[in-house]
């Protein structure tokens, strides 16, 4: 018993340091977000704060935006990062946890230039399409294309958004092309330059058909400042999805604590969404994350304020990997008594052919000699049953041996006076 009893307790352990092993998360996690000072790059350290709570340090990478962060994904070099919509990851290297908020594609244009507001009529412009690397530029690209317009028949520039920003108020710069939070820094001090303006862009349904990435969203009338009021008039405006794209082995204790700090951070109201409109798990154009989905459609298990964040984020987890250990302990704790019972019994019991081979050889023909030598070999028999040390439960198959024994013995010695 004292056997049964230890193997259980070890089985145990070990499942239990098993579970425990495959639960607990890392305690640090990487996140690619953009330049220093911008959208992303606040929004990275939001996130930092969240995370915090439980002890989860999150190491930010500053980069020039979405491509760049693609491409840390692609190669393993980050747990997770802000992209924008259109930005494509190679299958199976990325999940995305949700769409977060639109960014909006903005023209930002001098106040004193008339420029047209169909695209396709621009011409000998100097434009800021973005930084190399920045998810900008590659929106710009799109954008482009939809419209029709030929790269040759304007210059573009590679500048950061707060180099546009500068370039177009010193008059550099025709035209400044944005993909941003509405929220981000550069744009108040954009919007409350009196040199720069917010130019409406016309045909904004027919580009978004050539863009399927692409919504449109509208900025009311003040939405941007009162004084002076930006913009004038309510402006449909063509706007991206930022998401959140994580590693596919990231664990999944990790992918909650980001899903829930999108909820926190993204579900209430702005200038662009209705409270609860992000996050969202759809039209995000990459696999979604199972677990990002189920907290983002049905918030979080019953279990998330009863236990430590890393195990209600993985009850079903939890369950799954308890569950065919259970089926296995069970009908285990179901036989172990039988074979405990079987080896105790196989220790007396393994003597019986030898009792049974020394009662075979004893006949009334044996010699005296015969007899004292299966007399030996009994008693030898006999001494090794006596040295057993049988649980009082299963000391009765061993005094039935001894009784079968003490006839056998009996029977040798009649015989042995007999011959005399």
């Amino acid at each position: 018993m004292r056997i049964w009893i230890a193997l259980t307790t070890l089985t145990v352990a070990l499942c239990i340091a098993l579970v425990v092993s495959v639960l607990l998360p890392p305690k640090t996690l990487s996140l690619a977000a953009g330049a220093r000072g911008g959208a992303y790059a606040l929004m990275a350290e939001r996130y930092r704060d969240i995370l915090a709570r439980d002890d989860i340090d999150v190491q930010i990478l500053y980069t020039n935006g979405s491509v760049d962060n693609a491409e840390l994904l692609t190669l393993g070099a980050v747990d997770a990062a802000f992209l924008q919509a259109g930005i494509t990851v190679p299958p199976g290297k990325a999940e995305a946890i949700g769409g977060l908020f639109y960014e909006p594609m903005l023209f930002l244009v001098r106040s004193d230039h008339e420029l047209p507001s169909n695209p396709a009529l621009w011409r000998d412009l100097q434009i800021s399409r973005g930084a190399l690397g920045s998810g900008t530029a590659a929106a710009f690209a799109d954008f482009r294309e939809a419209v029709g317009l030929p790269e040759a028949d304007n210059k573009e520039l590679e500048l950061g958004a707060a180099q546009s920003i500068f370039a177009l108020q010193a008059g550099g710069l025709d035209m400044a092309f944005l993909v941003s939070s509405i929220e981000a820094p550069y744009l108040s001090q954009a919007f409350n330059s009196d040199e720069i303006t917010l130019l409406p862009l016309s045909y904004t349904q027919a580009i978004a058909r050539h863009m399927e990435y692409a919504d449109i969203v509208d900025i009311p009338v003040g939405a941007i400042a009162l004084d002076p009021v930006q913009p004038t008039e309510t402006q449909h405006v063509l706007a991206l999805k930022a998401q959140m794209a994580i590693d596919p082995k990231l664990h999944p204790a990790l992918v909650n604590r980001l899903t829930m700090a999108a909820k926190e951070l993204h579900a209430g109201r702005d200038i662009l969404s209705e409270r609860g409109a992000f996050p969202v798990a759809e039209g995000i154009g990459m696999p979604e994350n199972n677990v990002a989905r189920q907290l983002i459609e049905t918030g979080p298990s019953t279990w998330h304020n009863l236990l430590p964040y890393w195990m209600a984020a993985q009850v079903n987890r939890l369950f799954l990997l308890i569950l065919p250990i259970l089926f296995l302990l069970l009908p285990l704790l179901r036989i172990a008594p039988m074979i405990y019972s079987y080896f105790r019994g196989w220790q007396v019991w393994k003597h019986y052919s030898h009792i049974r081979e020394i009662e075979a050889k004893v006949s009334d023909s044996s010699s005296a000699k015969d007899l004292k030598r299966l007399a030996k070999a009994l008693d030898s028999v006999d001494y090794k049953i006596s040295q057993l040390r049988l649980p009082p439960a299963y000391r009765q198959t061993a005094y039935h041996a001894r009784m079968h024994i003490d006839l056998v013995r009996k029977r040798i010695g009649q015989l042995r006076v007999d011959a005399k």
